[in-house]
């Protein structure tokens, strides 16, 4: 199972069902540039760094707070980790690449989180040719304005997004339940 990692809270909820007795066999968790957990897998020193601006952006983060729930499921067991996780950190040039590869390939548009994930996924499967694997898409790629950049114009409805007359993606409103409200329930 390949998870989109940042601040490690998808993972660590994966970590729990496992443990909790549902057949998975590890996880990937996927990284981009902000490879902070992926240099501790490899060394075993968690050195946080400040976090580094990605294509996917919102797994920017260089202390992932969570990753504290991840090493109290292991009793901070290092080897226990390492039989259940690993780690791979993808750079920007590789998460373009398998979002043209992938869209070129199977018609299928990924959101950089997702890139992200699939080539982790990917390399990992690479060295285990008996394996399969799942990897998780955490965003619509209607979200990304990278998307068309690195796979030029697409044919994916945007859903709700779509549906903003000025091309918006987002609302600005007071900090108003009742505005809140109103617009959650145009929505449905």
């Amino acid at each position: 199972m390949s998870v989109p990692s940042g601040n490690f809270g998808n993972i660590a909820a994966g970590l729990l069902v496992r443990a909790s007795g549902v057949p998975i066999k590890g996880f990937v968790a996927a990284c981009n540039a902000n490879d902070t957990i992926p240099r501790f897998m490899a060394t075993g020193s968690l050195e946080p760094q400040p976090s580094v601006k990605t294509l996917s952006n919102a797994m920017d983060v260089g202390d992932p707070s969570n990753f504290a729930r991840v090493l109290e499921i292991f009793s901070h067991d290092l080897p226990g980790l390492k039989s259940s996780m690993i780690a791979i950190s993808v750079s920007d040039a590789k998460t373009a690449e398998t979002m043209k590869s992938v869209y070129a390939e199977y018609d299928y548009v990924l959101d950089p989180h997702g890139a992200v994930g699939y080539r982790a996924l990917s390399d990992y499967l690479s060295n285990e040719p008996n394996s399969r694997g799942i990897f998780l898409e955490t965003a619509h790629p209607a979200k990304f304005d990278s998307v068309t950049d690195i796979i030029g114009n697409y044919d994916v409805d945007p859903g709700v997004m779509a549906e903003a007359p000025d091309g918006t993606k987002s609302a600005q409103i007071d900090a108003d339940y009742g505005q809140l409200r109103e617009i959650l329930r145009s929505k449905i």
